[in-house]
């Protein structure tokens, strides 16, 4: 510790600054070098103190003999990683609940490592899709390098996940896995057939014979008027039904088959492999999970999680709108169907459904993936709201006026006549909008337009300021996401 002190001291007088925050969690030694991450003004970096390859291979600025100040830049994580393992992305398998807990700023995750830290359940820090970092102008390398960056500045030993969220292409997979993610979610909606959900009957089966034979005869022989017993579930396919599914997600078996076969199984190592089939038009009933849950099995195919698209709505950023009695009365044979096959029921836009979390947690035993995303963004809002009501007041009045482009990338139904004029609120009432449905999907669906727009120069309206304000109050910040993110995880049964 001496010589980093003196690294710190050094770096203090050259800098002429006085404010540096020391990350004391961070400090670490690996054989005759000393780390420790500090910040100063808005800049974190980490000081290195000491001899060897560890030392060496860091590159930073020489502060005094055996001591340099090393950016948080992508070369450095990768040294970071080489030495230090539990700040590489792992898988966690089937039997350990998980957490997806997106971080659209870079800046969220020393507050949901404090939250999960010491709890029954293990985050995946790095999730975003490639809408989001699309958005957002980030890259899946900051992505990763923002969560193992955290990780270490945290000392959090536990383990954490990066998914490659939402993923379509196989190019995407491709780079998600060549960058290190340990998860990834590979989106089917493009390959089901969401216009079949409204055909009648004879629409159905004038459909189905389109298909080759082949196909007819394989899907007829497995499946037509058998029935499947799944614990108290009986599951049986008639002619209409059994066609309905074929229609529905044949094509989509069949591409989840070849990226499997093309990208996961050449990994080399531990992969959590999800199918989503959750961004689609048409709610997946119980039948039709098993139906795909099946079909992946016949072929070979290990998945570690799948998250249907249940029953009601899973809005962004609010709580689930629906019959509740209904959804437990499916999540219920889906958990079964996910316990049978062996892998974990997935929810999807899980953020705010604290209806639901006592359900989820009963059904699955505990045993489930939740996906967080937008809801950590909404609680920065909320911080920049407390403490700095101008930089909100102009964020609000941006998002107001650019919704409606928004909304061509998000699903939202928001009632904005519940919005009260912001002339109408008083500077200490405006993190109240964050209580209100409207304003929080408000704000959910226009963040990246908030963080990218610039003015007539090229200098950014918002971003700046955002990240300025988050930085001067990361306290704060980090206090905001361990109680919003802790109440999900108490309604989750932790």
């Amino acid at each position: 510790m001496e010589h980093l002190n003196e690294v710190i001291e050094s770096l203090s007088k050259g800098k002429m600054k006085t404010n540096i925050k020391r990350y004391e969690r961070s400090f670490t030694i690996h054989d005759n070098v000393h780390l420790m991450m500090i910040r100063v003004d808005n800049e974190k970096s980490i000081i290195a103190a000491g001899k060897g390859k560890l030392f060496d291979e860091l590159s930073g600025e020489t502060i005094v003999e055996k001591g340099k100040n090393c950016p948080l830049s992508h070369e450095n994580r990768l040294v970071l990683n080489k030495y230090f393992d539990y700040t590489v992305p792992k898988a966690f398998g089937t039997k350990t609940a998980t957490i997806g807990l997106g971080d659209r700023l870079g800046l969220a995750s020393p507050g949901h490592i404090q939250t999960v830290e010491e709890k029954g359940i293990k985050p995946i820090l790095a999730q975003q899709s490639i809408r989001e970092l699309t958005l957002t102008n980030r890259t899946m390398e900051e992505m990763i390098d923002a969560a193992s960056f955290a990780v270490f500045q945290e000392g959090y030993k536990g383990g954490f996940g990066a998914d490659g969220d939402h993923i379509k292409e196989g190019a995407d997979i491709e780079n998600a896995l060549s960058l290190g993610c340990s998860m990834i979610t590979l989106d089917c909606s493009d390959h089901i057939y969401n216009s079949i959900e409204h055909a009648n009957d004879h629409e159905i089966v004038t459909e189905y014979e389109k298909l080759s034979d082949e196909i007819q005869h394989y899907y007829n022989n497995n499946y037509l008027d058998k029935t499947f017993n799944v614990d108290d579930l009986s599951l049986t396919f008639n002619q209409i039904t059994l066609m309905k599914n074929v229609l529905l997600y044949h094509e989509a078996i069949h591409y989840t088959c070849c990226i499997y076969d093309e990208y996961i199984t050449k990994a080399e190592r531990e992969i959590d492999f999800e199918l989503s089939i959750d961004e689609t038009e048409t709610i997946t009933s119980p039948l039709s999970h098993f139906f795909v849950a099946n079909e992946l099995k016949r072929h070979n195919i290990t998945i570690t999680s799948l998250a249907p698209r249940f029953c009601g709505e899973f809005q962004k950023g609010i709580d689930y709108i629906g019959d509740v009695h209904q959804f437990e009365v499916e999540l219920r044979e889906h958990a079964l169907i996910a316990a049978h096959f062996g892998y974990k029921l997935s929810i999807h836009s899980g953020s705010d459904k604290f209806k639901v979390y006592p359900i989820i947690a009963k059904h699955t035993k505990g045993i489930y993936h939740v996906k967080t995303a937008g809801t950590n963004w909404l609680e920065a809002v909320r911080v920049i709201a407390t403490v700095n009501p101008n930089l909100y007041r102009k964020m609000h009045t941006f998002a107001l006026e650019n919704f409606s482009e928004a909304q061509k990338h998000y699903h939202v139904t928001p009632n904005m006549s519940t919005v009260l004029p912001l002339e109408e609120v008083k500077d200490n009432e405006l993190p109240n909008y964050m209580n209100n449905d409207a304003a929080r999907q408000l704000f959910h669906i226009t963040y990246g337009l908030l963080l990218v727009k610039k003015d007539q120069v090229g200098d950014y309206l918002f971003r700046n300021d955002v990240f300025g304000t988050l930085n001067d109050r990361e306290e704060e910040y980090n206090k905001a996401l361990v109680k919003h993110i802790g109440k999900h995880l108490e309604l989750l049964g932790l």
